[in-house]
């Protein structure tokens, strides 16, 4: 059994509006779906066209481009709207000098503290959006407006009020459909109410109905707020986010809105991420060839002035270097993680207290520990072609991507039990085993002790029954962590969105979905065809943050 799924005969336009994409500009996670997410919606008819800031390296990337529009005054800034085609993605890009010329971090100065001026510069790429989204552009006009993160909440926020301004007029104002996806609801945008005139808001909007929280202006819950519809990188992170614990003080909006809140699994390129052709990686090897990593994991040790031993039991960390993550429990465990010859490297940036206390371990463990602080997106492919096992102790996870590169690439997960690492890991428990279905091995709380017990746990397994381990080596290389699935999701999504029945017969290039792989989406027997762009009145204050 399939069900056809036909690409769009007249392809749906849609804005990718965000604060980074891979190759240009990345940072985390965002940066990946960003940058990838695009090609995979690609193939179902959804054309995706990304507006991104001006920063040098996406400048420098842009060969050639031509001037779409000119701004003397975008929200008090002059800026030009440049069109480009960079490799396989159309980008436009707000070319701002004043906001965005600016060297390193996209949101952070040298010294690690935000730009002061964050709020105006990811207003400007909010406002931009709305314009474009209004028909503004002789070019190009949208279908709908996919929203990434508090960078680009704003968006309905402008649409939403643009009409409320226009009044009788608002008719003539195009009714573009918003989805703002969370990636992490930690960074909401917070701003002084100070700023409203700055971001060019009027004053009814300084609303618990509009873009006040807890007497600041949020831009990702004015995205909330005012979206169609909400997505987030996972399920399980769906359900965390509508609880007064996950919810940074936004649960109360989330409850409020849960029928319009999806949680769509994250995926990774698989074309970048193969250990086969990986260009930072070695010695290349096929996914699933779990002896074809051994000379990797030899010259990891090299690199790393850790001790040349096969025999070692190689930990690795790529990461953000954050309580989020869940790296300040290390000066605590460390020296029980590196029992029963342990080895441990640790690649990341991040909060400054950490990085000096990693140091500190490297030294005391020298051989041992070994540490790089800064950045590295060679260093994030090759640790997982080479550790045999890849740790991600996050309180919290939205998604996460280390992890699915971590199945791919033959490095087994040992993650706590939050999010999308929930989603996407299989724990090692012995009914898992005994169907021959584990991936990786779970751990909640997050703590001391119970992330020492999960390294043990991992470690017992690695040196008592080699087969076993290599077993759940294949299992994670064997699972599909491509967007195949769930590109589909948002392609339903966006059929739902805009009323278009994603069913309907094209004239060519039908592709048959799997049985048993459809979202439950599209089992229901009846759906929206069309969603009205009226936010919501809440029926109770939002809980207090925390």
């Amino acid at each position: 059994m399939a069900t056809a799924l036909s690409p769009f005969v007249s392809p749906i336009r849609l804005l990718s509006v965000t604060s980074e994409m891979f190759p240009f500009v990345k940072t985390g996670g965002l940066g990946d779906v960003a940058g990838s997410l695009p090609m995979a919606l690609a193939r179902y008819g959804v054309n995706v066209t990304t507006l991104l800031p001006g920063y040098r390296p996406v400048m420098a990337a842009m060969e050639d481009r031509r001037a779409v529009a000119h701004l003397p005054d975008l929200l008090g800034h002059a800026a030009t709207l440049w069109a480009a085609r960079a490799g396989d993605v159309d980008l436009l890009v707000l070319d701002a000098p004043t906001l965005f010329d600016r060297p390193g971090n996209p949101y952070m100065c040298p010294d690690g503290q935000d730009w002061p001026d964050n709020g105006v510069r990811f207003a400007a790429l909010s406002r931009m959006a709305a314009n474009i989204a209004q028909g503004q552009l002789a070019c190009y006009r949208p279908d709908l407006v996919h929203a990434h993160d508090w960078q680009a909440g704003l968006t309905a926020a402008y649409l939403h009020y643009d009409r409320m301004a226009a009044g009788d007029d608002a008719a003539a104002i195009p009714r573009i459909p918003v989805v703002q996806t969370i990636h992490n609801l930690a960074f909401q945008g917070r701003f002084p109410a100070s700023g409203m005139a700055e971001f060019g808001l009027p004053p009814e909007a300084f609303s618990v109905e509009g873009c006040e929280c807890y007497g600041a202006i949020s831009f990702l819950k004015a995205g909330l707020y005012f979206a169609d519809r909400i997505t987030t990188v996972s399920p399980t992170y769906a359900h965390e986010i509508q609880t007064p614990e996950g919810g940074m003080g936004l649960d109360g909006l989330l409850r409020q809105r849960r029928d319009r809140l999806e949680g769509i699994l994250n995926g990774i390129s698989t074309d970048i991420w193969n250990p086969a052709s990986d260009p930072a990686v070695h010695f290349p090897y096929m996914p699933g060839d779990t002896l074809g990593r051994a000379p990797n994991k030899r010259a990891l040790q090299a690199e790393f002035g850790l001790a040349a031993d096969p025999d070692a039991f190689v930990i690795g960390i790529v990461s953000r270097l954050t309580e989020q993550k869940g790296i300040d429990l290390l000066p605590q465990v460390t020296g029980n993680l590196l029992a029963g010859n342990t080895q441990i490297i640790v690649v990341g940036e991040g909060d400054r207290e950490i990085e000096r206390s990693l140091v500190a371990l490297q030294q005391r463990f020298a051989g041992r520990f070994a540490c790089r602080i800064g950045y590295s997106e060679r260093l994030g492919h090759r640790v997982p072609s080479a550790v045999d096992a890849l740790l991600i102790p996050s309180r919290f996870e939205p998604c996460g991507l280390t992890q699915l590169s971590a199945l791919r690439y033959g490095a087994v997960p040992v993650a706590s039990r939050v999010g999308g690492l929930a989603d996407t890991i299989v724990d090692a428990n012995p009914a898992a085993m005994a169907h021959g279905v584990a991936t990786g091995f779970l751990f909640s709380p997050v703590d001391a002790s119970t992330l020492v017990t999960a390294v043990s746990r991992a470690r017992m397994l690695y040196r008592r029954n080699r087969r076993a381990w290599r077993q759940l080596q294949v299992n994670g290389a064997a699972c599909d962590v491509s967007w195949n699935e769930h590109a589909v999701h948002y392609v339903m999504l966006f059929a739902d969105v805009l009323g278009l029945d994603p069913y309907a017969a094209a004239t060519s290039n039908v592709i048959c979905l799997p049985s048993g792989q459809q979202p439950r989406r599209m089992q229901r027997e009846a759906r929206r065809r069309r969603i009205a762009r009226r936010p919501p009145r809440l029926s109770w204050p939002l809980a207090a943050p925390h």
